[in-house]
């Protein structure tokens, strides 16, 4: 078929439905570069404002497969389940999750990305482990799933170039925000990876992309509808990024916390995300409860530790190994007596970043030691003059932006109306408010999860 950009720009602009042809010829040019940028931008933008139906984004995503090479990893000999997260702060799931789900009797080939701006990313946190790499060959991600039944790692380069291209385009252009756009291109990478059951964390709150429970449902309503139109079995969680989760932000202070998760401590709400989203994966491809074993029993025992060393060693890297050290770690005080409420996850990710954990471009280096450690839990009571988290970072000129980032960030119990609203306060070293989302007295964090869609547990 030959077409027009233009004629398919237009007839999205002007609120029309695009074919399937031109839905794979848009696509395909412009991965192979028929289609310039600036075309593919104008598209983007009018899919933005005008929106696509749900059969036009299953299309746009088989396009986007159709793009590249789509794994096989048919041969490690288990079910395979995989996990999405759309991002938070102190998002570490993934870490805890894939060798738990593996001990459960599953193979995860879990895909995953860096982190960008307030957002941690997998990749970053597993590197700040010595030896241990991100890449690895089909063949690598095959044998390993057959031998330990549990991968993380990049994705491949010739897996939905599509989305890699125009991801970048859309990072520049405006159109980020395009549920469609975000739904096709997390689904096309997971269909093209080639997993048998999928479930989908979709985060919402000041620390998450999705602000509002209405836009965290329709892009999980999105995601969901693709995986019906391609035949894959999916469910999804949404999933509280008010506050963050555990006492970690940052890479290798998240990692040390998830091997606490794994030798069966932990913080619980960590613990307690992990679980149910290792339930759902194991309820997808029938090894959950009754029958199967209880995740929750598994991970308590310290059960999936011992695939997590295999797992780490298998990529290369040192599970013994002592992680990174900030060389200036710098607390923060309350100035007041209370009950602490909790953080506002999107100050606490910013300031994380600030302090050097995170990349403001994809090209940026990370420093694995930065990062912040929460040092009390929501509905504790603290005094005047104690430590509320601490500062972790190699760059001491970054402190005074963390501080800024930080003041009102805490809420205090007294300042809250009622659960789930509350006024942000009483940090010594910085001034004003911000309103969030926070715990009442006595509750530990708002509830984890909001809400369940298609899932079967």
């Amino acid at each position: 078929m030959t077409s027009s950009a233009v004629e398919v720009i237009k007839a999205k602009r002007d609120g029309g439905r695009l074919s399937g042809e031109q839905i794979d010829w848009m696509v395909a040019s412009y991965t192979s570069g028929a289609v310039a940028d600036e075309q593919m931008a104008a598209l983007a933008m009018a899919i933005l404002l005008r929106g696509m139906e749900p059969e036009e984004t299953a299309r746009w995503t088989q396009a986007m497969i159709d793009s590249g090479d789509r794994l096989d990893l048919s041969g490690s000999g288990r079910p395979l389940a995989d996990k999405h997260s759309t991002g938070g702060v102190g998002d570490k799931i993934t870490l805890p999750l894939v060798p738990l789900v593996a001990a459960c009797g599953a193979a995860v080939p879990q895909l995953s990305g860096r982190g960008l701006g307030h957002t941690g990313g997998t990749l970053d946190k597993l590197e700040s482990i010595p030896g241990w790499r991100a890449s690895l060959s089909e063949k690598e991600i095959r044998e390993q799933l057959a031998e330990i039944g549990a991968v993380i790692c990049a994705t491949t380069p010739t897996l939905a170039p599509a989305d890699r291209k125009l991801y970048a385009l859309r990072d520049v252009t405006g159109t980020v925000e395009s549920v469609p756009l975000i739904a096709s291109s997390i689904m096309s990478k997971k269909l093209a990876e080639g997993t048998d059951a999928l479930v989908l964390d979709v985060k919402v709150g000041s620390g998450a992309f999705m602000k509002t429970p209405e836009q965290a449902r329709e892009l999980a309503t999105a995601m969901l509808d693709i995986a019906a139109a391609h035949g894959l079995r999916c469910a999804a969680l949404i999933t509280d990024m008010s506050v963050p989760l555990g006492r970690a932000v940052g890479n290798a202070l998240e990692v040390t916390e998830s091997v606490e998760v794994l030798r069966g401590g932990g913080p619980p709400d960590v613990v307690e995300l992990t679980v149910r989203l290792a339930r759902e994966m194991l309820a997808l491809v029938g090894l959950g409860p009754p029958g199967g074993p209880d995740p929750a029993e598994v991970l308590a025992s310290g059960a999936a530790y011992p695939v997590w060393r295999e797992m780490i060693t298998a990529q290369g890297g040192d599970p013994d190994a002592p992680l990174p050290v900030a060389g200036t770690v710098e607390p923060l005080l309350a100035d007041r007596d209370g009950v602490f409420a909790g953080w506002d996850a999107y100050p606490v990710g910013v300031a994380a970043w600030l302090l050097g954990a995170g990349r403001a471009r994809k090209e940026d280096a990370v420093d694995p030691a930065a990062g912040i450690r929460l040092l009390v839990d929501p509905g504790e009571p603290v005094a005047a003059g104690q430590p509320l988290l601490e500062l972790h970072t190699d760059r001491p000129d970054a402190l005074e932006g963390a501080r800024a980032a930080l003041a009102g960030a805490a809420w205090f119990a007294e300042d809250t109306p009622a659960p789930g609203t509350g006024t942000a306060a009483g940090i010594a070293t910085g001034a004003g408010a911000a309103s969030g989302t926070g715990a009442a007295a006595g509750e530990k964090r708002p509830p984890l999860v909001l809400a369940a869609l298609g899932t079967q547990t």
